[in-house]
């Protein structure tokens, strides 16, 4: 399928590896100039190689608002432009509420939702000025279910969730999609730390039956991307192999 984004510009948050970097290839293939960052060169070298088609990297440590804010502007620096936000990052430490002292949440806050809204007043105003724009952010399907062991995955993310839906609301006038993509367990390393040895036995609890594949993973996001998907905002979509139980 033509997505109708040759040409188009994508800021890919930490990408050079997992989701990010699977999202990233995904856009690069549909003609999107790609900036992707990474806290290690030696890493954003290797994913610049993998996404070709002219993508290009830097060092850039997205944890923290003043980072993610950082990312986008040097992204804008490079490319000119930035039309697609990939708002994306590590997840905190797992944890239970007793397990998980009340100072982490400040840094998870931070994290996983200080960093988005960040990159977000970055981005957005040039967007609305082009009435063209699209931003994506990949969270959790946690957000809709909570992990027992995630606590502060689960508190955060359901905070930038909060945030994505108010904001893509009020730009949907200018052009301008907001979206959320929620990840079940796919085979990336963020499943290998959390789960260990145990990664693809975390497999027997979905129902169809196998880890998510990132590459499957990037071509939705890149879709929710597209120019087909201009009708598509606020939309918080579960890539999940069925294992989401709600009916909402």
């Amino acid at each position: 399928m033509d997505y109708g984004i040759a040409g188009k510009t994508a800021a890919v948050a930490a990408a050079s590896a997992g989701l990010g970097l699977a999202t990233a290839q995904s856009l690069a293939r549909a003609g999107v100039r790609v900036a992707i960052c990474s806290r290690s060169q030696e890493r954003v070298e290797a994913a610049v190689a993998l996404i070709g088609h002219g993508a290009i990297g830097f060092v850039c440590d997205v944890s923290t608002a003043i980072g993610g804010r950082a990312f986008v502007e040097q992204a804008i620096s490079e490319l000119g432009s930035v039309d697609i936000l990939i708002a994306n990052g590590g997840g905190p430490p797992a944890g239970t509420f007793s397990s998980t002292p009340e100072d982490e949440y400040i840094g998870a806050i931070e994290k996983n939702l200080l960093s988005v809204v960040a990159m977000c007043h970055a981005a957005v105003p040039a967007m609305r000025e082009r009435k063209w724009g699209r931003i994506a952010a990949i969270t959790s399907v946690a957000v809709r279910q909570p992990v027992p062991s995630l606590i502060l995955s689960n508190t955060a993310r359901a905070g930038v969730t909060g945030f994505l839906k108010t904001l893509a609301r009020e730009i949907a006038c200018d052009g301008v999609t907001v979206n959320s993509v929620q990840p079940g367990i796919h085979a990336t390393d963020r499943s290998t730390q959390l789960y260990g040895a145990n990664a693809d036995g975390a497999a027997m609890g979905i129902p169809a039956g196998v880890l998510g594949d990132p590459v499957d993973f990037g071509e939705v996001t890149a879709f929710l991307c597209s120019e087909h998907a201009k009708f598509i905002t606020g939309v918080q979509l579960h890539i999940d192999g069925g294992s989401y139980a709600g009916l909402l």
